[in-house]
């Protein structure tokens, strides 16, 4: 299987070398010759998914198999992992534009093999330093049509994601960009089969892209989504990938892709009759931007040690509390998470996510002062666990506790806080290598499509990140640490995780899904560790995404058996706005040197699994 896919990836990207006449010439390419470029002729199959697979000499798992294929090609060139992790990452801006692109953010989790460590690189965007709490208040005081927001200029923060391949790849990596974002470029110029997926978020995002003339001209093939099986291509990307390639990433924050994003953002150009806010992004706010190295969150469970992304993502903490008090609930029960029914096991989970949610919401946001080491303690959860039932589900929204450090058998509660409003798009990576270093990295644009708008003659979306700040205070008279503010990060719920034993790499992963990333990357861990299913079979498992209010269930969970016992316990199963939660991704390190990555099988039309030496080819 891998030699096809190695086969195919080569006829998009080695095999069609680009020349400088290919990429090269004025931006202000005329309409006409642009749109000629886009059209391709149809192909015969798209290269394969595999949702599994064990070998040696390195790993990748993602959503896509042109992005995977970069990053096993960067492990077979003697790159390690920080260095494929940015090449597969370029890929899936082209191949998963809607999803992630250098118009966006994401955090950056790594494990050094050298020295024992796990860092984690922030690159989440940041909002302009003209923007106050009230920033998305209409002139009545009450909190503007999120929707109208999110296809607008006011929604699009500072993108972080090409500051974060420079950081990775300079503190990490071995190779430079010009040579890591060589894939990209190719793929972007010569053309990438497209498949269900990309057809379909297109047809869905297509009304919307057609507010802004640039986007349907980049995304759109004579106004329509492009069918499957036909050659998608994106000149206008490869050009920027050029230019960042070449000439650095300042190229973007100091230079004329940075003009270029500024000037849409502040006067976005859209369709005869359409008007949407403008933003107030400036050319200083983008030049100061700063991916920020930062040490992670962490804890202990089964007794491994759990490490994710800090303060401004929720997503390491929420995922930390909720194993916290998993643990606590077994204590609580004398009953193991290990031991108990199916039903029983998801009630706990439920129970335990909720739990969670209420006080990441309280807590969790961009500002001084978060009591992360407080809110990963056992001490808290055990507190916290005192509300748990097993029979019967916990009344939503649950109330917030006091991470304070005074921690009692059982204390009351704060007030019941509602979730706020967000988005269900992104994309995640896993990268393994020979050496040990392992990379778990979550990038995106929030909503699919980002913001809805391209800029001009660069073609790539941008995010819609600030829309991810609460509009107002989530409670009245209680602080919300997730309003917006100069230059402040929105709050995240991206959850890219690396997990060790003893010392040493056990587990990478990480899923897209907005707010439902922290749920199924916790019902990851726990199905692979407590239930004892294949990493796989973890990935494709129905999923129950509990975040302190109706309880969102995919895969026909709803309707079961154990979806009907966890009715009768008082859970309110619903159906997610898409079919699907997530479109997760891991690999687990084995041993002598030895990694099963895996991916999805059916959500999302499947995820890509590879590694360097498969296990029949040894």
């Amino acid at each position: 299987m891998r030699a096809s896919l190695r086969y195919l990836a080569l006829g998009l990207t080695g095999a069609l070398g680009v020349t400088g006449t290919a990429l090269g010439g004025s931006a202000a390419v005329a309409r006409e010759e642009r749109q000629h470029e886009r059209h391709g002729p149809p192909v015969a199959a798209e290269p394969p998914k595999v949702p599994t697979m064990t070998g040696s000499g390195g790993a990748v798992s993602s959503v896509d198999p042109l992005a995977s294929q970069a990053g096993i090609d960067v492990l077979e060139r003697g790159g390690n992992a920080a260095d494929a992790a940015v090449a597969a990452a370029a890929v899936l801006g082209v191949t998963e534009p809607y999803s992630a692109g250098i118009g966006g953010g994401g955090f950056f989790v790594h494990y050094d093999a050298g020295t024992g460590e796990v860092r984690t690189i922030d690159g989440r965007e940041t909002a302009p330093a003209t923007y106050t709490e009230d920033e998305f208040l209409g002139a009545d005081g009450e909190p503007l049509d999120f929707a109208t927001v999110v296809s607008s200029g006011k929604s699009v923060g500072v993108p972080g994601t090409p500051a974060t391949w420079e950081a990775a790849s300079e503190e990490f990596g071995t190779m430079d960009l010009d040579r890591l974002l060589r894939p990209a470029e190719r793929i972007a110029a010569r053309g990438f089969a497209v498949d269900e997926n990309f057809a379909e978020q297109t047809a869905q995002s297509a009304e919307r892209f057609r507010m802004f003339p640039e986007t349907a001209q980049v995304f759109l093939r004579d106004g329509e989504a492009p069918e499957v099986g036909t050659v998608f291509r994106n000149p206008d990307l490869a050009r920027t990938y050029r230019t960042i390639r070449t000439h650095g990433v300042d190229a973007f924050y100091e230079g004329s892709i940075g003009r270029a994003v500024v000037d849409e953002v502040r006067d976005p150009t859209t369709a005869e009759g359409v008007d949407v806010f403008a933003g107030e992004l400036t050319e200083d706010d983008v030049a100061a931007y700063e991916a920020v190295f930062r040490d992670p969150v962490s804890t202990e469970y089964r007794g491994l040690d759990v490490y994710g992304m800090g303060v401004p993502s929720s997503g390491g903490i929420a995922v930390a509390e909720t194993l916290n008090l998993l643990e606590a609930y077994d204590e609580r029960t004398g009953e193991d998470l290990s031991e108990v029914s199916e039903a029983q096991y998801l009630h706990r989970f439920s129970e335990a996510t909720a739990t969670a949610f209420a006080d990441r919401n309280r807590w969790v946001g961009d500002v001084a002062g978060v009591p992360v080491e407080e809110l990963t303690s056992q001490e808290f959860a055990d507190e916290r666990a005192c509300l748990f039932d097993p029979a019967a589900a916990l009344p939503r929204p649950i109330p917030f506790g006091e991470p304070d450090g005074d921690y009692a058998a059982c204390a009351p509660s704060g007030a019941r806080q509602p979730e706020a409003a967000g988005g269900v798009s992104t994309t995640h990576l896993n990268v393994a290598d020979r050496w040990g270093n392992v990379v778990s990295y979550t990038l995106t644009i929030e909503q699919t499509g980002g913001s809805g708008i391209t800029v001009p003659d660069h073609g790539f979306l941008l995010n819609n990140e600030l829309t991810d700040f609460n509009f107002a205070p989530v409670t009245e008279g209680v602080k919300d640490p997730n309003l917006p503010a100069p230059g402040k990060r929105p709050r995240s719920s991206m959850s890219p995780t690396i997990i060790l034993r003893d010392g040493e790499p056990w587990m990478s992963v990480g899923t897209p899904g907005g707010a439902t990333i922290i749920t199924t990357v916790g019902q990851i861990i726990t199905g692979h560790v407590d239930r004892d299913l294949p990493l796989v079979d973890a990935i494709a498992a129905p999923r129950l995404s509990s975040r302190n209010g109706p309880e969102e269930a995919d895969l026909g969970l709803a309707d079961s058996a154990v979806g009907r016992q966890l009715s009768g316990l008082g859970h309110e199963l619903v159906p997610p706005p898409r079919r699907w939660i997530g479109n997760a991704s891991a690999i687990r390190i084995l041993e002598q040197g030895r990694f099963t990555s895996a991916a999805e099988t059916e959500r999302g039309y499947g995820g890509s699994a590879m590694v360097v030496r498969p296990d029949r080819e040894r």
